[in-house]
């Protein structure tokens, strides 16, 4: 294989945030092993060529064994890959520079999973947890010459399989997953990725590989493994410190200076310090001047992100032998749970450098089955996603993988807040001594790992698992039950949670999610009712009763997790799929389809409020039924998410307070129906364009109770503002309003959510001419004296399959190109609710879609990621409205 070689001086792994630049009297070696190693399977019949990083299924489709992984049923089919054992192999030429070396570390930065290394034919090692970086020493086993290194990997269901086998004092739930999930068991008996056995929003592909880098890293003194930083601020002092921990893997004892500085702050400081042979970790502390000002990390929407660069520098008998540098970055957080004035229970919010903040965004889910095929440009669009709908935050849920260093550099770059699960979900896990050795390396790795990250605001053990307990998801006996909740402190409280603490004093950890977090703790970790709404966070899900109620929905501190699913498009459908495939009861919609009754679900709570499609041309039908799930989806999550930032302010019979809404899910793993807002490939549903709305900074929302109409005005920023609501009626016939009413100006406190207009709908629409609730519909909006703040926001005030006047509204459109886009400009005969443009397998974005249209004309832009045209995107653009699938 190509080797790449470099010299260097006093390297580290980039395993944090910050680049560095590097200087040595020492030379350090670093040879890379990625590239093409040899695959093989168990009994020899196959043998290829594979990447690495990379896993066995990428390397099988690359090299033409198999097709498209998510091509229609080939989840189910290609079951047999990850039920059989496969072997890495590559060889590599040992060079007279690292023979000479003191010490020769083979070091794998990730391997998934259970895993026999071995170099010339002898033993080196075995792995054991996909979360972990491993190292070996191999000095005394390289030979001059060829050298041959393999990796065995174990089939990871099988695996799995003999360790519950072996697990024989008493069952660990679930056994396994739903049927409908086509999932494989015993999931929880192995440190791999949860979701990757199967979940109710993806498929069962149990990867294995080399999924992160190989290298060999040799040197005679020491070389430095990691560092983080993290800022720290006394309030008594009114001043800021660096805690700086070096992880340092010493050959022998090494004594010298460690020079801290952070130029731009005038801030430096000097220590004499040794290292021990072996791997230690040092802490030093360097104080900022308090005669400079720093300037503070803020979440997107509230402020900036700056940084610092902070220099760390190594002498030894007045010589320099190293020079790092990473970036820091100072903000201080905390999770406040106090009594509140008119409420039993505690808040739940966070403090960002003093400030309270609403937390707006989603959950995030593994972006692929294969992480090797997750791209940066695939992150970056993703999370520059999350902001542009105005989103600050984002919870990195328990049962995928811990992200990669790109996509928390990118969150500090955004000021998206991260709530960082450790990666256990909706199961029990074993405590035998060995798996809770291997969790607390996984917890110590990722945390030294990722705590110098702003944009990580928690740490959160597990998802759901104290909910499993409380609530009894797995129907453990009376007599057993406190068997369970030991095992449960003494991985969560007793391991997890005290490592957490020891590695990170800078920022909050919840022991789950949903939890009532310092209640939990009183009730000795597991509550009697871990969704109570007076206590920490929330996960809420219905999918029968109605979601134009906001009656159904909980008033809950915190809501984490709630939302409804949709299906994705049709052109992120069509790749992965074939004719026969495209009807709403075909065997691929019912396959693709991995949550309980979901299909009938959505068309049960679709047919609540609209006429669902009837089109006599199947494909046009089942086209309009993937357009009605959205325009469904979309209007839950508007209606729930506007139920929570109108919480925020007030308490009502004792709860409220809410300050955040997290929905689920942001993003997809392959194409198929789920809960997300972004598809398989970054194309948007109709609920992302809509969350640009119900996340704006400033935003109307409207909501019926006692037959009467009540808008609040809702506001994250810092200022207060004076403004007033002015509501246009309109008949479902015209595009002029019937009538407009203001109501007075009002304070709206900077953070708060404020009631600015009431009125019974009958006597508002007693004065607009012949109004009645079936043949007219609301917008509104806010306005100060001088202009509208925020977006325009609808009130239907029946539902649409009720409507009286509805008509198809005969859109025409023109396409023209201009300097960074191209426009739309669309003409309508009628009001048009939910009009959505799809311009097919075009990637891009439009600026505004799915939107009610009240005028004759309205022009929107569209963004394309790659090269088009206007007639390209004239001939491929489609314009759906609600009147036109029926």
């Amino acid at each position: 294989m190509l080797l790449h070689v470099r010299l260097s001086g006093w390297a580290c792994w980039c395993l944090f945030s910050g680049v560095f630049s590097v200087f040595s009297l020492q030379q350090r070696l670093t040879v890379n092993l990625n590239g093409k190693w040899r695959l093989s399977n168990s009994n020899g019949s196959l043998l290829l060529p594979a990447q690495v990083p990379g896993c066995v299924h990428s390397a099988l489709q690359q090299q033409g064994y198999i097709t498209d992984p998510y091509f229609r049923f080939n989840d189910v089919s290609y079951r047999w890959i990850a039920l059989d054992n496969w072997t890495y192999t590559t060889t590599f030429t040992l060079s007279a520079e690292l023979s000479v070396k003191q010490k020769v570390l083979l070091v794998f930065d990730g391997v998934d999973t259970v895993g026999s290394v071995s170099l010339n034919g002898i033993a080196v090692g075995k792995t054991n947890n996909m979360f972990c970086r491993h190292d070996f020493s191999v000095k005394d086993l390289l030979k001059d010459g060829e050298n041959v290194l393999q990796v065995g990997l174990l089939s990871p269901i099988l695996y799995a399989s003999e360790q519950r086998k072996a697990h024989t004092s008493y069952v660990v739930p679930p056994e396994c997953p739903p049927g409908v999930q086509k999932g494989e068991c015993h999931v929880n008996f192995i440190r791999k990725e949860q979701s990757s056995f199967s979940w109710d929003w993806g498929p069962s592909f149990p990867t294995m590989g080399l999924w992160k880098g190989v290298r060999l890293e040799a040197f005679d003194i020491l070389q430095l493994v990691q560092v983080s930083s993290v800022p720290l601020y006394n309030d008594a002092f009114s001043q800021w410190r660096v805690q700086i921990e070096l992880l340092i893997d010493a050959v022998q004892t090494a004594r010298g200076q460690l020079t801290l500085s952070i130029p731009e702050l005038d801030s430096e400081q000097t220590f004499q310090t040794h290292f021990n042979p072996g791997k230690t970790k040092s802490n030093f502390t360097i104080l900022i001047n308090t005669a400079s000002q720093v300037k503070l990390w803020w979440p997107n929407g509230h402020g900036e992100q700056p940084f610092y660069r902070l220099t760390i520098r190594g002498f030894q008998d007045e010589f320099l032998i190293f020079s790092t540098e990473s970036k820091v970055y100072f903000r201080t957080v905390e999770l406040i749970q106090e009594p509140v004035v008119g409420s039993p229970g505690l808040s739940f919010y966070f403090r960002i450098n003093g400030k309270p903040i609403f937390l707006k965004g989603s959950n995030w889910i593994p972006v692929h089955s294969f992480q090797d095929q997750v791209t940066p440009d695939v992150l970056k669009n993703l999370l520059q996603s999350a902001v542009d709908a105005n989103m600050n935050a984002l919870r990195v849920w328990g049962g995928g993988v811990y992200e990669q260093d790109l996509f928390y550099e990118i969150c500090d770059e955004l000021g998206i807040m991260v709530w960082q699960d450790f990666m256990f979900a909706c199961a029990m896990y074993p405590t035998e001594t060995d798996f809770i050795q291997t969790v607390r390396e996984e917890v110590v790795q990722q945390v030294q790992r990722l705590k110098s990250h702003p944009s990580i605001i928690i740490w959160s053990g597990n998802n759901e698992n104290e909910a499993a307990l409380a609530t009894d998801w797995f129907d453990i006996p009376a007599s057993q039950r406190l068997k369970y909740i030991r095992d449960y402190v003494m991985l969560y409280v007793d391991n997890i949670k005290k490592l957490v603490q020891e590695e990170d004093q800078s920022r909050p950890f919840l022991v789950s999610s949903p939890t009532n977090g310092a209640e939990s703790e009183q009730e000795g970790w597991v509550a009697e009712n871990p969704y109570d709404p007076h206590y920490g966070d929330v996960h809420f899900y219905s999918y029968i009763l109605d979601c134009w109620d906001w009656r159904t929905f909980p008033r809950t501190r915190f809501a984490s997790e709630y939302g409804f699913q949709s299906w994705p498009s049709f052109s992120t459908l069509q790749p992965v799929s074939i004719k026969e495939d495209w009807s709403y009861g075909s065997n691929f919609t019912s396959h693709r389809q991995h949550h309980e009754d979901g299909n009938q679900q959505m068309i049960l709570q679709t047919a609540l409020h609209f006429h669902l499609p009837n089109a006599t041309d199947p494909l046009k039908r089942f086209t309009d039924t993937l357009y009605i799930t959205q325009v469904m989806q979309a209007q839950c999550v508007k209606t729930q998410t506007e139920f929570y930032r109108r919480s925020r302010s007030e308490i009502i019979e004792g709860k409220g307070h809410t300050m955040g809404a997290l929905y689920w899910q942001l993003n997809d793993i392959w194409q198929a129906p789920s809960w997300s807002s972004i598809e398989f490939g970054g194309k948007w549903k109709m609920l992302h364009y809509f969350a640009q709305s119900f996340f704006a900074a400033v935003f109307p929302v409207a909501f019926e109770e006692d037959d009467t109409l009540v808008i609040y005005a809702i506001s994250d920023l810092s200022r207060d503002l004076k403004l007033r609501a002015v509501v246009n009626v309109f008949s479902w016939t015209e595009l002029d309003p019937v009538c407009t009413l203001n109501s007075s100006m009002l304070l709206v406190p900077g953070g708060s959510a404020v009631a600015v207009f009431k009125q019974p709908v009958a006597s508002l629409l007693a004065g607009c001419g012949n109004c009645t609730r079936l043949t007219c519909l609301l917008t509104f909006q806010l306005e100060d004296d001088s202009s509208q703040q925020g977006p325009t926001n609808h009130h239907f005030l029946c539902s649409p399959k009720d409507a009286q006047g509805l008509r198809r509204p005969n859109i025409t459109v023109k396409v023209e190109e201009k300097k960074t886009c191209f426009s739309v400009t669309l003409h309508s005969d009628s009001v048009a609710p939910f009009v959505w443009l799809d311009v097919g397998n075009i990637p891009g974005r439009f600026s505004s879609n799915g939107f009610l249209m009240v005028s004759r004309n309205r022009t929107v832009d569209f963004n394309a990621w790659r090269p088009t045209s206007v007639a390209e995107l004239t001939a491929s653009l489609t314009i759906t409205s609600l009147r036109d699938i029926y």
